[in-house]
């Protein structure tokens, strides 16, 4: 087992955090959250061109993978930098369809997903709601022992992030795509799968959150030096690194075995990481922690969302237990 990135890893990390970093991502992020979906798809193309969805996707189909390592670390960085979407949710889609007895949905879908031609949606079955139908191509639904394809929604509801917007599939118009007991198998394995990269999300939110409060304090000052400069900042600035640094080796542990009890435990080690990066951004902040046009609003909403979808911190911790043996 390996938990460090190989240097053809590193590389790709890299090239992604440099090409986020120069695309605008919170621009665009607002805008989506405005529902203005041109610029973050104009970004989702540029992260096609770079491999990520490829990396979702078989290479019958079009792609490199699957390749969940890779995908973790890459959802990293596109939570460093709030990049808006359904991404999660279009990489739990292309492994739902992948894991299909039919192939017909796959061969139809999963190589306009690799080449970022397509934006699929993926409701979560305990909730009925999807992350922005609005903004997707077609939603999969997974009713009962049926999987469909949605292609209409209701209306755009507010969430806790307004960049993460939330509609109702409408399941009277949609066509069904498979049927039977191997639906569930596909399902869950789809929802494991957007578990990992959410949680990867989730530590990207928190590493970014961090790194703009440590800028904050540092540039701040109070009584004639730098806010950052007061042990009790100190403090609470490393143990907000020491969170998010212990749940780094779950999420990468969780991409290479992929077990559910692994995948929760990533999810509930990152989220909560995450949760208290946002926390301490906020306190650090002041006042302008809680100015919305200001870029810190992007992750701080964000964390507090990651951190509940695909698996609450409570549920994740029941299913770590229930598969933890003795």
């Amino acid at each position: 087992m390996r938990f460090l990135p190989t240097v053809e890893q590193a590389d790709f990390v890299h090239a992604l955090d440099r090409m986020l970093a120069a695309a605008g991502t919170p621009e665009a992020a607002r805008a989506w959250a405005a529902g203005e979906h041109a610029p973050g798809r104009r970004l989702w193309a540029r992260l096609a061109d770079a491999g990520l969805f490829a990396l979702a996707v078989p290479e019958a189909y079009d792609g490199y993978g699957p390749r969940p390592v890779e995908l973790a670390l890459a959802f990293v960085e596109l939570g460093r930098h709030a990049v808006p979407g359904p991404v999660a949710e279009t990489v739990a889609a292309a492994e739902l369809l992948d894991a299909l007895p039919d192939p017909g949905p796959a061969k139809e879908w999963l190589p306009r997903v690799a080449a970022g031609r397509a934006v699929l949606g993926l409701a979560a079955p305990e909730g009925g709601h999807a992350l922005d139908a609005d903004a997707a191509d077609a939603v999969l639904v997974v009713s009962g022992d049926r999987l469909l394809l949605a292609r209409d929604h209701g209306p755009v509801l507010a969430s806790l992030d307004p960049v993460r917007r939330l509609a109702v599939p409408q399941e009277g118009t949609a066509a069904v795509l498979a049927t039977g007991p191997a639906v569930a198998a596909a399902a869950a394995r789809a929802a494991d799968r957007a578990a990992l990269v959410t949680a990867a999300q989730a530590l990207g939110v928190g590493l970014a959150l961090l790194a703009r409060t440590v800028d904050h304090v540092r540039r701040r000052h109070q009584f004639g030096v730098p806010v950052g400069s007061f042990q009790a900042v100190k403090h609470r600035l490393a143990d907000t690194l020491i969170a998010l640094e212990f749940a780094r080796p779950l999420l990468h542990g969780a991409a290479v075995t992929g077990t559910g009890a692994d995948v929760a435990a990533a999810k509930v080690a990152c989220g909560e990481a995450a949760y208290r990066a946002a926390r301490t951004a906020l306190q650090l902040h002041g006042a302008l922690g809680y100015t919305a046009e200001y870029d810190l609003s992007l992750w701080l909403t964000k964390a507090r969302a990651l951190r509940s979808a695909w698996g609450t911190p409570a549920r994740c911790r029941a299913r770590v237990l229930a598969q933890t043996p003795g």
